[in-house]
This record gives structure tokens, C-alpha cells and sequence, in this order.
């Protein structure tokens, strides 16, 4: 089943829900603020992305500002910046669909496109 963390006022994230209902996917969605992803998905996720750290990262949110982590991100063992998303889902790029063999975040309809035209 796949799980979707998102952000009620968020514009992307409604985009997202409603591009998968228009599609007829099945989801469970999830409040990232209150339950962020857990350390596993954060893994599954950084492994679909290659390793790219900053891609899990909500660069444009205040604790993401406040915490000064655009300077500390790239001197951060990965191990612990999955530990600063696990626990705090202000700094989780959202949209984040995972389960499965997808792992997307962010929403941008053709990516999401072509990850579900995938057998």
C-alpha cells in the first residue's frame, strides 16, 4: 500500500491526493507534521534519489532556515540528518509517496506520470 505524508495547506500535497484519486490509486495518507516518516522510508527514499540528501529536505521551511542546515546539510553524516527528518516533519519535502517500488517527493505531475506508468 502506498503512503502519502502531507500537509493540509499545502498546494502540492492536495495536487498530489487529488492526481491519485483522479487515477484510482489507493493510499493511505498521513499528517507529516505528526507522523513523519520513519527512518526506513526516509532510507527507501534517499536510496531512490541516489544518495541526495538535500532532495529529502523542505529547504524553503523556517526550521530548515532557522536550524541554519542550507551551511551544516553537506557536512552532515546521513545518519543523522535522517534523524532530524524522522523527528521533525517540518523539514520533510512534501508531498512524500512511498511503498512499493515508488518513492517520490515533491510533486511534479509528469514524474509522477511516468513513475506509475511503470509495470
Amino acid at each position: 500500500m502506498l503512503k502519502i505524508y502531507t500537509l493540509s495547506n499545502c498546494d502540492s500535497c492536495r495536487a498530489a491526493v487529488k492526481w491519485l484519486r483522479a487515477r484510482g490509486v489507493a493510499f493511505s495518507e498521513h499528517a507529516i507534521r505528526e507522523t513523519p516518516p520513519t527512518a526506513a522510508e526516509l532510507r527507501a527514499m534517499l536510496a531512490a534519489h541516489g544518495g541526495e540528501l538535500r532532495r529529502l529536505f523542505n529547504t524553503s521551511g523556517r526550521d530548515y532556515r532557522d536550524q541554519k542546515l542550507g551551511e551544516k546539510l553537506p557536512g552532515l553524516a546521513p545518519a543523522a540528518a535522517l534523524a532530524l527528518l524522522a523527528s521533525n516533519g517540518n523539514l520533510v519535502k512534501r508531498p512524500f509517496l512511498i511503498g512499493g517500488d515508488r518513492a517520490l517527493v515533491g510533486f511534479d505531475a509528469e514524474t509522477w506520470a511516468a513513475a506509475f506508468s511503470r509495470p
